[in-house]
């Protein structure tokens, strides 16, 4: 993906210490964050901060059978 420089990664408050489980998500150039899965750390998918808000909202609403509020 030819990222130069090294990200600050962010996990949510709700992984509770877990480091094996959860999404982190790093600021990128411009309007685009770098998520990634802590179990694979290695692999980093670039999205919008709009993509990546509405993933959040779907996600909070419940939509996946889990509330996240």
């Amino acid at each position: 993906m030819g990222r130069a420089v090294r990200e600050t990664w962010q996990k949510s408050s709700f992984s509770e210490g877990h480091t094996e489980a959860c999404v982190e998500v790093a600021a990128g150039p411009g309007a685009i964050r770098w998520v990634r899965e802590s179990a694979e750390p290695e692999v980093v998918m670039g999205v919008s901060v709009g993509a990546l808000g509405g993933l959040v909202r779907v996600v909070k609403g419940g939509v996946f059978g889990r509330g996240g509020g």
